[in-house]
């Protein structure tokens, strides 16, 4: 399964960007994070950024923006996503959460999506990496500021039900990295069944067809976890 993701993150942005483009049609995510905190003239990190999912979502209210992600062929993806909105307050580099090439306490707000688990289910000494990769999210984040972390909490079903391999993790956070925890419905809306089909097997590796709650139009539940820690 590690090599499954990694080949997508290395080689199936277009495929990948497909699917998530499905996800959260009611617009929650946006909408949690500015629950949490303001986005209006904020200096924005988003690591782990993907083909920019976070990133488009916070680049308008944003005063500056910076992407990055370990993967060159996402980071491509989510660059030419930004150019298309026209905006150019925003810069975009490879970079690993572990060792972001940003300046002490330069951000107001650091985003990390679907990301920082890979620092757990890819690594033996999972505690010691997700470690470094929190304490660089922290470094560059300015006093007053929030990190806030997104993970799946479960595809396919309406509650929240992390996979078993991501509790641990999970529970670090809240436990002993200080953060606090929500959660939301991000669900899939597909234009066909068949597409529902062919995107969720791409990326899952399952058909997860009998698990839409809908048909016209096909939708598929998705519970996303938001943990949030201020300094």
């Amino acid at each position: 399964m590690p090599d499954h993701y990694a080949g997508v993150y290395q080689h199936h942005a277009d495929r990948y960007e497909q699917l998530i483009s499905r996800e959260d049609y009611g617009g929650n995510i946006l909408a949690a994070l500015r629950r949490i905190t303001p986005l209006e003239g904020r200096d924005i990190v988003d690591s782990g950024a993907g083909t920019g999912r976070l990133a488009c979502l916070v680049a308008p209210f944003a005063r500056s923006l910076r992407v990055y992600d370990s993967s060159a062929h996402m980071l491509e993806f989510a660059a030419a996503k930004l150019r298309a909105t026209g905006l150019t307050h925003w810069h975009a580099a490879v970079a690993d959460h572990r060792q972001l090439p940003a300046e002490n306490q330069s951000a107001d707000i650091v985003l990390a999506g679907w990301s920082v688990v890979y620092t757990v289910v890819w690594e033996e000494d999972w505690r010691t990496e997700l470690s470094k990769a929190l304490a660089e999210l922290t470094r560059v984040l300015r006093p007053g500021g929030k990190i806030i972390i997104l993970e799946t909490l479960g595809t396919g079903i309406g509650v929240p039900h992390p996979p078993e391999v991501m509790l641990p993790y999970l529970a670090y956070l809240e436990n002993e990295a200080g953060f606090t925890h929500s959660w939301i419905r991000t669900d899939y809306r597909f234009e066909s069944v068949e597409e529902a089909r062919d995107l969720t097997s791409f990326f899952f590796e399952d058909d997860m067809s009998d698990r839409l709650i809908s048909l016209e139009p096909p939708i598929l539940p998705e519970c996303t976890g938001i943990w949030q820690k201020g300094i």
